[in-house]
């Protein structure tokens, strides 16, 4: 197994991110420092982080979580604000969340200590769809200004991908996008003259946030967890 791989498995990050720490100088196999991530290491091989020995594998965990308002989606936060990873016990597994929702909207955000699937699911490559619902403010929508959001809208950072978008509402929309850039959602909208109010993260992939009450998260069943893998082949 490639010295990245053997990070991501024992949580301690993505393999993108398990990448940067090795050629950082951060890691070492059998008491030498190595800087290739390629390096191939075995099952009996010593592998320390900051010179802490990894214990291996952990076994896989993937928790989906109802992340509220004012909650920070990421493992820790400068500033002292409560993150997801307050709301959940991680019984010593190294959790950290799979994409991110800022920090004035809610719902589903899924935590993982397999770095493997998490930047597998982050990519980009992969298009996994991620639904919100909107509620915005600048009066009703119109018919243009729907297919403006299903078209794609012209961002600072260039336009967007296609969309589906339906009206739930007077002034709510459901809005189901493949792509992650900061504040996607929110941005759309303004393009086309609604500010939101209020957004909630309804669907990722082919996992519902259901009943899950803010600030609550349960364990994927296994069936969940294969539906996600096999959106990343």
């Amino acid at each position: 197994m490639r010295l990245a791989k053997y990070l991501a498995h024992a949580g301690v990050a993505s393999r993108r991110s398990a990448e940067t720490l090795i050629a950082a100088g951060r890691v070492t196999v059998d008491g030498q420092l190595v800087t290739d991530p390629a390096r191939d290491v075995s099952e009996h091989s010593r592998v320390a982080l900051d010179g802490r020995t990894l214990a291996g594998s952990e076994p896989r965990v993937l928790l989906a979580l109802h992340k509220p308002v004012g909650v920070v989606s990421s493992a820790r936060d400068t500033h002292g604000r409560p993150t997801v990873l307050d709301l959940v016990s991680a019984e010593g597994l190294r959790l950290y969340p799979v994409g991110r929702l800022d920090l004035d909207s809610s719902g589903l955000i899924l935590l993982t200590n397999d770095g493997e699937l998490a930047n597998r699911l982050m990519h980009p490559r992969y298009e996994v769809p991620k639904t919100y619902r909107a509620r915005l403010g600048g009066g009703p929508i119109s018919r243009a200004e729907l297919s403006a959001l299903r078209e794609g809208v012209e961002l600072e950072d260039g336009p967007t991908a296609p969309a589906r978008v339906r009206c739930v509402g007077d002034d709510e929309i459901e809005l189901t996008i493949h792509e992650g850039r900061n504040r996607q959602v929110r941005r759309m909208c303004e393009a086309v003259g609604h500010p939101v109010l209020e957004l909630v993260r309804t669907r990722f992939g082919p996992l519902s946030l259901g009943d899950l009450e803010p600030g609550a998260h349960r364990r994927l069943r296994q069936v969940e967890v294969e539906r996600l893998r096999a959106l990343s082949l």
